[in-house]
């Protein structure tokens, strides 16, 4: 994992190796700057004394999380073909887990609070929804994602020397680039109808077995009405399914093979019926997002999601945020891919709201109305050496603060609660963000088991709409 190098005026210097940032900090030449992500600045060197290199910030956005990978790439010319190879050296992998649901989820809440008092406890006038709103606006749990990734961007462009950015903005339709006038049955049942509808489906389903849960499994498409009984090929009559449950269900109707299990039968039901949600997310940010990233005036290298797999696939990467994100636009080679993965998940910066609710709508209690106690915040990342009692120990984390002084602390093991703050130091201020840090779960094995998985919904001699079993 690298660590971020400013000079002595704050500008960004290439990152360095954690053997070179602590003998740099052991010989004094050094000081920490900032703990999360880990950062030093120089005491004795400016921005104009060094040599950078080209790094390069990819991102792979995301409805509930977006993947990030700081990259160093070298260009090479192939001297048979005269083709341009780039290979990346990832430097920093980082995850960034939005609270868009919570903040939907809040807006509904206040909302009906709001009807039920303004409809129950007294009459008042209808409020016409009589103001209007600019071309580019974005509902609040949408334009979170927005600004939260492109705060991240900027965040990073003022620790390391980032000279161009990418994005994965759209799947391209090359049927149509080849083609223009391609359309109806010819369209619909073209090279791009499969992959389209088996990447739905394994988006949709969670990229697991709809009957059995299994994971890691090579996964058929199912017909949830069989065909033979009349079922049609449209996607809400779509599911995946592994070998074994394929085979086992046959041309069953899903009442029939799933009879002992009714709840489960109504969660297919719904699931099937049920927009993919995150998709929708997604499309409605991906254009505000890249305007946002022009903004900045840095060269955007835009790619598609089918390329972003294609380059994971060839280069046996297992599939995570930040590695899809890695191998985003034009990708040959790519090391030290295996590292730690530095988890940001979006906390807010606290409430406005000075009490609790029940749940008609009326307050229940009264919140403190300062923030802070004991020279402490909710949210700061503190450090706790706990000397005597029953808690004894060290403990690092984010600290939720109380006004008798015993403190809650959220470690990367837990909740420890009752710590008193006389045994707490804050590092860092608390920024709206909670960190962690995580593997890379999947290994190699796992890989090649998801590219098997993947061929097996590929087969050349497989039709899309038509499962085995099904007939």
């Amino acid at each position: 994992m690298a660590v971020f190098v400013l000079d002595r005026r704050k500008r960004p210097l290439m990152p360095c190796s954690e053997k070179r940032a602590r003998l740099l900090l052991e010989r004094g030449r050094a000081r920490v700057h900032r703990m999360v992500p880990f950062t030093i600045r120089l005491v004795d060197r400016l921005q104009a004394d060094s040599v950078l290199q080209p790094l390069r910030l990819k991102l792979d956005p995301g409805s509930k999380t977006t993947g990030l990978a700081l990259v160093r790439e070298k260009e090479t010319v192939d001297v048979s073909t005269g083709e341009v190879l780039r290979a990346i050296t990832i430097l920093m992998l980082l995850e960034l887990k939005h609270r868009g649901q919570a903040i939907r989820d809040a807006l509904a809440s206040r909302g009906a609070f709001r009807r039920r008092r303004r409809g129950q406890l007294r009459y008042r006038p209808a409020r016409f929804d009589n103001r209007t709103k600019s071309e580019d606006w974005l509902a609040p749990s949408l334009q979170h994602r927005v600004d939260t990734v492109l705060a991240w961007v900027n965040r990073l462009m003022r620790l390391a020397p980032v000279t161009a950015l990418s994005q994965e903005l759209v799947r391209f339709d090359n049927q149509t680039m080849q083609n223009p006038e391609i359309s109806g049955t010819e369209y619909q049942q073209g090279t791009l109808f499969g992959y389209e509808v088996r990447e739905y489906l394994l988006e949709k389903w969670g990229r697991e077995c709809a009957y059995c849960g299994a994971e890691h499994t090579p996964l058929e498409i199912d017909h949830i009405h069989p065909r033979s009984k009349g079922g049609s090929d449209r996607v809400s009559n779509l599911t995946i399914a592994c070998h074994d449950c394929n085979q086992a269900k046959g041309n069953m109707p899903i009442e029939q093979f799933l009879a002992k299990f009714p709840e489960r039968i109504r969660k297919i039901l719904a699931q099937a019926k049920a927009p993919l949600r995150d998709a929708a997310a997604v499309n409605s940010t991906r254009w505000a997002l890249f305007q946002r990233l022009k903004a900045t005036n840095l060269p955007v290298e835009v790619a598609s999601g089918g390329r972003t797999k294609w380059n994971r696939h060839r280069l046996q990467v297992p599939k995570e945020h930040c590695l899809d994100a890695a191998c985003v636009g034009h990708v040959d080679t790519i090391e030290h891919w295996n590292q730690s993965v530095l988890s940001i998940k979006a906390t807010g910066r606290g409430s406005y709201q000075r009490t609790r609710l029940t749940r008609h709508g009326f307050p229940r209690g009264y919140l403190t109305r300062s923030k802070s106690a004991f020279g402490f915040q909710t949210g700061d990342m503190v450090k706790a050496v706990v000397t005597k009692g029953k808690k004894v120990g060290t403990y690092l984390g984010r600290v939720a603060i109380r006004a008798s002084g015993s403190f809650n602390i959220q470690t990367a093991t837990g909740l420890v609660q009752g710590i008193h703050h006389r045994f707490c130091t804050r590092i860092q201020c608390a920024d709206g963000y909670g960190y962690s840090w995580t593997k890379i779960a999947s290994t190699q094995g796992e890989a090649g088991m998801r590219a098997a998985h993947a061929a097996a919904l590929s087969l050349p001699g497989l039709n899309p709409g038509v499962s085995r079993a099904n007939g």
